[in-house]
């Protein structure tokens, strides 16, 4: 895992739940970013996540709680490339992430890859079990992104 700052800048390739996904939204560059970044309102569109909590700015080393699929989170953001790329992680219930997404302009849209590393004893313990629940969760913020920011 690379590091700057004695934060990561990439995700842990040797954790127990490394999940990659990527999908194309025909959107603009800016609706997609705008949308994926604004992490105040991201209950208002994303249906797993229930509440949130930030207070900019959208820089690293900026803190941000938020509570989804019953798992209360506390995530500093750590690393922002405006329109190219946003990482965060964080403990949560024995379980560290860390989430690295990416933005990609081309003739087609927007493509936006995904990727997050899951380790620790819980996942240590269950890893087919904790990833399969990284994959669709990952599957499901992809799909909700698409959906909302092609609706805009």
């Amino acid at each position: 895992m690379t590091t700057n700052h004695t934060r990561p800048t990439t995700i842990d390739e040797n954790a127990p739940a490394v999940v990659r996904l990527e999908t194309t939204v025909v959107a603009p560059l800016a609706t997609v970013w705008a949308l994926h970044t604004d992490i105040a309102g991201w209950s208002d569109w994303h249906t797993g996540i229930d509440r949130v909590e930030f207070v900019g700015p959208l820089a690293a080393g900026t803190r941000f709680r938020w509570l989804t699929h019953g798992l209360d989170i506390t995530s500093t953001v750590l690393d922002v490339t405006p329109g190219e790329r946003i990482a965060w992680g964080g403990p949560a219930h024995g379980i560290d992430g860390v989430h690295i997404w990416t933005f990609h302009e081309s003739a087609g849209g927007v493509t936006v890859r995904t990727e997050e590393s899951w380790a620790g004893a819980p996942v240590e313990a269950r890893p087919a079990e904790l990833g399969a629940a990284l994959r669709q969760s990952l599957e499901e913020w992809l799909h909700l992104l698409k959906t909302t920011a092609e609706a805009r």
